[in-house]
């Protein structure tokens, strides 16, 4: 469901809210590119960028974005990245959003595109990926002032587009466009559709230089301009503090690891991977089959809201570089509860755009639970191959891999960092570094509270007639079975936590707690892998965690270009690539993907 739409016998959409049509009657995609593009100055403006930062006051069915996104793809000069940060109180739903776009087949595609990332679309910040990760688009849903509060960055272009000022005021208020300006830097273009004259003052008084231009019809007027105010703003990015693309080492081959490398390498950084193991993911991420599910609580706290963003940015990714079915499969996972507590945020509803819900008893009985077991069920969720993920991310044009290679210690130098291997040989001169060794991360930052965190699962293959859910569980401890592993299925159950030990060999101790643990979490399946725990070897890793058990991801003190992505414990499917985001949006003034409160509770600058 989404924001109630009447459709006009003419095909143009009507705001039920509002009592205002979304677009003119000349055609969206006219008025996209007459007013906004052309208002500012696109695609010509963005020829040879590196990047450009486009603001949008009301998304509405996306036309302005699609319609970039089609310049974008069209224009050889474009830029190597495109952010497109859009804010909408009220997003239609998917069919009408494909309805809309249906009138305008050289959009299909791209509209098709949109759809399928067009989910879980609750309050706050939806990162959406397209274009190999070179187009993003970040929706933010919620009141236009308080998400321009949220959002930090200077735009290069900004697209004014909310329903007609006496219909919506709020949109086109002097606060609003106040806000609006901060965005700006001298030379911003800003376009819209409108002339009204309180518009045009308040935009003025902003450091706006705004003027008609022809429009529309019916309308004869839009309006264009740019932000050349008389006093000297202050910049909320200098350019200086800007990363020119250079070279990176970073520390680590783990999922941290390479999914900064492979974020950075997209923007043109070459990064070199170390790590001292003759293979990548031969820590934690080695996990033989691990579990990406939300955690969900009543008040929606604030890890919550990090691992649905966390698992939208991995979600993306496992779409375009794994194989669904073997490396990963998006089953969904049912998660027990105990203590009966079922509740979800208020607001919530069954068919709403929240993707977590309480389980039905069919749905408890599938999966051969106990009767009236209380659970949620988590529809975007499954189980995920850590090592497939791993190898795809450091595939990347501009990643190479350097397996067997141990950094015995970093140095600042003269152009920026030098790594030493054994015998205090140079291993690389970089621009920067990035250490997400896991745990390990300590020996080269040990201004950091990291603690490591040794987990123990047992695993094995599918006894023969064993009847086993292929759908993951989790609760106290967690099931996956029916993965695919050469001719028969694998499962897995776990895991231990056990905190300041960095031992890995398998402990009998651990074991029976595993299995005590399934006999609690699903007994039937419990009884039919009795023989399989001692038949099989448990496999173990080391975790890192932090203080407060959050992802560190920012600036090391000490001498500049040092930076960490690290602890991200026994999280890192749902943390790596959005943590790796984060850390690739702070180096190059882009549009964060999460709000500035949820940027600042992973930044390794709150532990100061």
């Amino acid at each position: 469901m989404g924001e109630p739409i009447t459709w006009r016998p003419d095909g143009v959409p009507r705001s039920e809210r509002f009592d205002d049509i979304y677009h003119t009657e000349t055609g969206a995609l006219a008025q996209s590119r007459h007013v906004f593009l052309a208002g500012c100055g696109l695609p010509a403006a963005w020829a040879h960028q590196p990047q450009w930062l486009i603001l949008e006051t009301g998304f509405g069915f996306g036309f302005n974005f699609l319609t970039t996104l089609q310049a974008w793809l069209a224009d050889p000069a474009r830029p190597r990245m495109l952010h497109f940060v859009s804010i909408e109180a009220h997003p239609v739903g998917t069919e009408d959003l494909l309805r809309a776009a249906s009138a305008y087949p050289e959009l299909a595609d791209l509209a098709r595109m949109l759809a399928a990332q067009w989910v879980e679309l609750l309050p706050g910040f939806h990162r959406m990926s397209f274009e190999g990760g070179h187009v993003l688009l970040t929706l933010c849903i919620g009141d236009v002032q308080a998400m321009l509060r949220a959002q930090r960055f200077e735009a290069d272009s900004v697209f004014l587009d909310g329903f007609s000022p006496d219909r919506n005021p709020a949109m086109w208020s002097p606060e609003t466009l106040k806000a609006v300006s901060r965005f700006a830097r001298r030379g911003t273009g800003i376009a819209t559709w409108t002339i009204a004259r309180a518009v045009r003052d308040a935009l003025t008084q902003c450091g706006f230089q705004v003027k008609k231009a022809p429009g529309l019809p019916p309308k004869r007027d839009c309006l264009r301009g740019t932000f050349d105010p008389a006093w000297t703003p202050r910049r909320r990015t200098p350019a200086a503090e800007r990363a020119v693309p250079g070279r990176c080492a970073v520390i680590g081959a783990g999922l941290a690891g390479a999914a900064v490398a492979t974020s950075l390498a997209r923007r043109g950084w070459q990064v070199d991977v170390f790590d001292k193991a003759h293979h990548a993911a031969a820590g934690a991420s080695g996990l033989p089959v691990g579990m990406l599910a939300p955690h969900v609580s009543s008040d929606d706290a604030l890890l919550s809201r990090l691992t649905r963003a966390g698992i939208r940015a991995t979600w993306q990714q496992l779409e375009t570089l794994l194989s669904e079915g073997s490396d990963w499969c998006a089953s969904g996972v049912l998660e027990r509860r105990p203590d009966g507590d079922v509740r979800v945020p208020p607001g919530w509803y069954a068919d709403g755009p929240n993707l977590s819900w309480p389980a039905s008893a069919s749905q408890v009985d599938r999966i051969r639970l106990p009767e009236n077991a209380p659970a949620l069920w988590h529809r975007r969720a499954g189980w995920v191959r850590p090592h497939a993920l791993v190898a795809a991310w450091l595939e990347s044009p501009g990643v190479h891999l350097h397996t067997g290679c141990e950094v015995e210690r970093i140095g600042p130098s003269m152009a920026g960092w030098c790594l030493f291997g054994a015998n205090d040989r140079l291993l690389r001169e970089a621009d920067r570094v990035v250490i997400a060794a896991g745990f390990e991360s300590g020996r080269f930052i040990a201004s950091l509270p990291l603690q490591p965190v040794r987990g123990q699962v047992e695993w094995g293959t599918v006894p023969p007639g064993a009847t086993l859910p292929t759908t993951p569980v989790n609760g106290d401890g967690h099931l996956i079975a029916g993965v695919p592993y050469g001719d028969d299925l694998l499962w897995l159950t776990g895991a231990t936590f056990d905190r300041d030990s960095v031992d890995v060999a398998p402990r009998r101790d651990d074991t029976d707690a595993n299995r005590e643990r399934l006999a609690r979490l699903h007994p039937a399946a419990a009884s039919a892998l009795a023989a399989s725990f001692e038949a099989n070897a448990p496999w173990t890793g080391v975790r890192c965690a932090s203080a407060d058990r959050r992802p560190l991801v920012g600036p090391v003190p000490g001498p500049p270009g040092l930076w960490a992505c690290t602890a991200l414990g026994s999280r890192g499917l749902s943390f790596a690539a959005l943590c790796a985001e984060l850390l690739a949006a702070q180096w190059h003034a882009e549009p964060l993907p999460l709000p500035a409160t949820l940027a600042r509770a992973l930044d390794t600058r709150r532990m100061n």
